[in-house]
């Protein structure tokens, strides 16, 4: 028997983040880079072409460029791309002599002198490179003058459905908080050609509408409820005002994407500074369920599968009065969004009951309470604060640190708590290891929340702060629907969830599960599980977790099968998964050498870019020459084959418990409403540029 599982934990308090308050951004992160000051002419993007298929519980995203060089001199194209949290970047491609040569992995101190000596002779080169957390990075040598280079992206990600509700985004936003990255570089983000974004949806459940919040004039179209099409052009895309007379939300049913409209006039220069988001709602009254795909090729012992777990709605909706403790960045960078955290965090209380506490902790270089430990939430008191708040300005460093500790220090026991952390997400000053701030919150009895928003924010951190109290990260762009991603935020911490859960899977072999550790699971969630099994044959599926401290047990049992060709990308996503996992021990343990090897044998076997390794494009004949084996170029041949295949065939049923149901409860779908009471100052504050958002907890246990 296998089981994933995490400890129990009686959690008392919650706290939410909220990551990129800012409107608009100060640098597009999607763009050729030029250092500034500098007499270096620029590049040109002469074209970008995004092509997606979302089909089998994942999404492919593929982006070919081309670069152009108006210049007399031959240069170098350095480019910079962010990619969706969980995506992983599987391939890059250069166009050498007309033809497409695809990359291998390799250690990233070995890819780079290997980019740097073929750049010392001439010879065409590309490399792929991961930033950190924040960006990835291309450089492509040589763009030959009055000519064109080309390369290609692929990276794929698993999708979630949260309430019955999909998302897809197409990141080209930056947070604007590297300001080191902003003094240096300049950015080129304009494609002054052809711009094309084509999606295809492919789903085993119906979908009843599409939605584009920011792009309306997206041509939309459908075969069938369970396959839909989306086109964009330049003429399409370059109409990125949010239309105030399109407000209806997906999630009431608004029907907002024409079914044909005219392609448009071509040739109108396109700037990559805006995520395109993409929205899809399934029917309602769909059933809880098991799904599941694998890879497994002939002759092999060892298969790949992707699990997606939806759980009926069992969680019922709970209500009671709290403390609200506001912890507010007021650094530098926090410079043009300050005042409307203010506005928000004013008509935020005004909207608390009488009998509602507060706090408010102000932290840059240090921390300081401004208010006298907890006050009533009276009018008078609700101006006073304000005022005091109004009184300040900006600056200096981020000790996010101290912030949160202020925040979470002195919480009252026998009342319900929310802590409020509103930042950018860069901690620059003091405690800024990873590991001190698990340990942080593992001191208290907390539950962390994270809105995080811009595609610059520390989502590693955040995301793993948010793991370890059992609570859930929320990402959004400027690009969502603000009340949309509200509604869904507020169900899950309106309702009860899932804690301590447990999946068992016996009846055949089954190792290598990813995620090793399940957080809790909440209302309109799904549970994405990555394994490894070995023969085929019938398994009997236990899923468990407690629900307000009552044991929930779901049983199913399906078959495993002995062969599956279609869907090579999950043995990628599975080592993503894997990776993910093992970067949480480092940051955690601190133990490096042993994971970062793990991590980077991984990578260089399943063919992905880390923190530890990069893709080489070279020649064929140099990748003979270096004895550089041509195992990810035989992978993306092996999965490009399986999409031409897929895309010859009719969408696929993947539920495996149809035969015999896990749940017996139709999945969760969002009621439309806020529900009255304290849920209200969440849709205010989210109506606002200040992105807040609500939380619920009660003083049970895990409740």
């Amino acid at each position: 028997m296998n089981t994933v599982k995490i400890a129990t934990r009686y959690l008392k308090t919650s706290i939410i983040t909220i990551l990129g308050i800012s409107l608009t951004q100060l640098a597009s992160a999607a763009g050729l880079m030029t250092p500034m000051n500098s007499s270096l002419p620029e590049l040109e993007i002469k074209q970008h072409h995004v092509e997606v298929t979302v089909e089998d519980g994942y999404a492919i995203t593929s982006v070919t460029q081309v670069f152009y060089n108006p210049n007399d001199t031959s240069l170098e194209a350095l480019y910079s791309f962010p990619v969706p949290e969980k995506a992983a970047v599987g391939e890059f491609t250069y166009w050498i002599d007309g033809q497409p040569v695809t990359g291998e992995v390799l250690e990233k101190e070995e890819a780079r002198n290997i980019y740097e000596q073929e750049k010392a002779q001439g010879r065409e080169t590309a490399l792929t490179e991961k930033d950190d957390h924040k960006t990835f990075y291309s450089s492509v040598y040589p763009v030959l003058p009055k000519q064109d280079v080309k390369i290609r992206l692929v990276y794929i990600q698993a999708v979630h459905t949260d309430h019955g509700i999909g998302q897809y985004v197409y990141p080209l936003e930056d947070g604007g908080v590297d300001e080191e990255k902003l003094a240096f570089w300049s950015y080129n983000d304009k494609v002054t050609e052809a711009f094309s974004f084509n999606m295809k949806i492919r789903s085993s459940y119906p979908i009843e509408d599409v939605r584009l919040p920011k792009h309306p004039q997206a041509i939309a179209s459908s075969t069938s409820n369970q396959e839909w099409s989306i086109s964009m052009q330049n003429s399409q895309a370059s109409n990125l005002v949010d239309s105030e007379a399109n407000t209806q939300e997906i999630l009431e049913g608004a029907s907002t994407l024409p079914s044909t409209t005219p392609s448009g006039t071509q040739n109108i220069v396109q700037t990559l500074d805006q995520d395109i988001v993409v929205y899809w709602r399934h029917q309602k009254g769909l059933p809880g369920a098991v799904d599941m795909v694998a890879h497994k090729e002939p002759n092999q012992s060892r298969g790949t599968f992707m699990m997606t777990i939806t759980p009926g709605d069992d969680l019922k909706q709970i209500n009671e009065g709290r403390d609200w403790i506001f912890v507010l960045d007021f650094s530098g960078s926090m410079q043009g969004k300050y005042q409307s955290l203010i506005e928000g965090v004013n008509r935020g209380l005004g909207q608390l009951n009488p009998n509602d506490r507060f706090r408010i902790i102000l932290f840059n270089d240090s921390a300081n309470e401004i208010t006298r430990g907890y006050t009533l939430a009276t009018p008078e008191n609700v101006t006073s604060y304000t005022q005091q708040l109004e009184n300040t300005s900006p600056t200096g460093g981020t000790n996010l640190y101290r912030g949160l500790e202020e925040g979470i220090d002195d919480l009252d026991a026998d009342r319900s708590s929310a802590v409020i952390l509103v930042t950018d997400g860069v901690a620059n000053v003091g405690t800024t290891e990873k590991k001190a701030f698990l340990k942080l919150l593992e001191r208290y009895d907390v539950r962390l929340f994270t809105f995080v928003m811009g595609n610059s924010a520390n989502r590693p951190l955040l995301n793993s702060m948010a793991k370890i109290s059992n609570g859930f990260a929320m990402s959004v762009s400027n690009s969502d629907d603000i009340v949309g991603k509200m509604m869904l935020a507020t169900s899950k911490l309106t309702h009860e969830a899932f804690h301590d859960m447990e999946i068992e899977i016996d009846g055949i072999k089954v190792k290598d599960l990813t995620p090793e550790k399940i957080g809790s699971v909440y209302r309109g969630q799904q549970l994405i599980l990555f394994g490894h099994y070995w023969g085929s044959g019938k398994a009997n599926v236990t899923i468990k977790g407690k629900v307000s401290g009552e044991q929930k047990i779901y049983k199913t049992s399906f078959e495993f099968p002995a062969q599956s060709q279609l869907n090579p990308e999950i043995e990628r996503l599975w080592a993503f998964a894997t990776i993910e996992d093992l970067q949480n021990q480092i940051d955690y343990l601190g133990y490096e050498d042993d994971f970062k090897d793990a991590i980077t044998d991984l990578a260089k076997e399943y063919g992905l870019v880390t923190n530890y390794t990069s893709m080489i494009v070279v020649r064929e004949e140099v990748f003979k020459q270096l004895n550089i084996a041509r195992n990810n170029d035989k992978r993306v041949k092996t999965e490009q084959a399986a999409r031409q295949q897929r895309a010859t065939q009719g969408v696929r049923d993947n539920r495996k418990d149809a035969q015999q149901p896990a749940f017996n409860t139709h999945r969760s779908y969002p009621s439309g409403g806020s529900g009255g009471g304290s849920s209200d100052i969440w849709f205010v504050l989210l109506l606002l540029p200040v992105l807040l958002s609500s939380l619920r907890k009660t003083k049970n246990n895990n409740a």
